[in-house]
């Protein structure tokens, strides 16, 4: 076999099972990082906005304060707004124009049922379906093909902050489908990660190390 012939091989070999090692040992984790197995078959308010979801994404992190501190940070989230207290650097380059606050902006805590929130100039337009402060938030693109939820969940002193992604992915090509298997399922944990960490230290201290 030449070398020619062995690197093809290689190449197709990688194409088959990068792919099966990704759906037999990491998705799972990948799309349910931090969520307890209670927490990943919860319902939680919007679930029903989109009740065929292709993907579903449920993500969790402990955060030592009450609720009534972690949904400021929320209720301000969106572009233009407070940011997504993710990686601004990546979603700038998308043109979402994300700019993390580090601190709780009043001007944003206003948040109701029908508001509007865009993401960036190009992005997608979330409408707020649910706003119940402070156990709850849901919005949906305006497309229906998306919603993304938050629950706030007491736990002693404590509160279990849970975020789910409902994706409809049906209509997708095969293709396309591979392409969110692949790269968007990764890629959303390394952001929604940074993200569910950011709020549990802005709200545990009070502020944010830009360097972290």
């Amino acid at each position: 076999m030449n070398i020619r012939r062995m690197l093809t091989a290689g190449v197709g070999a990688a194409a088959v099972l990068g792919p099966a090692a990704y759906l037999l040992f990491f998705r799972s984790r990948c799309l349910n990082w931090g969520a307890r197995a209670d927490e990943v078959a919860a319902k939680l308010p919007g679930d029903e906005l989109l009740a065929d979801a292709g993907l579903v994404t449920t993500r969790a992190i402990t955060i030592d304060a009450p609720a009534g501190a972690i949904w400021p940070w929320l209720a301000q989230m969106g572009s233009g707004r407070g940011g997504a207290y993710s990686y601004d650097w990546i979603e700038n380059m998308l043109g979402l124009n994300m700019h993390s606050a580090a601190e709780i902006l009043p001007e944003y805590q206003d948040i109701k049922a029908g508001d509007e929130l865009p993401l960036g100039g190009g992005g997608p337009v979330m409408r707020v379906e649910v706003a119940d402060p402070p156990r709850a938030l849901a919005v949906r693109s305006t497309d229906k093909n998306w919603v993304w939820m938050f629950a706030l969940l007491p736990e002693g002193e404590s509160t279990r902050l849970i975020s789910r992604n409902r994706i409809a992915v049906k209509a997708l090509s095969p293709v396309s489908r591979l392409f969110y298997l692949l790269f968007m399922e990764p890629g959303s944990l390394v952001m929604e990660r940074k993200m569910l960490l950011g709020i549990k230290q802005r709200t545990e201290h009070g502020e944010y190390d830009s360097d972290e």
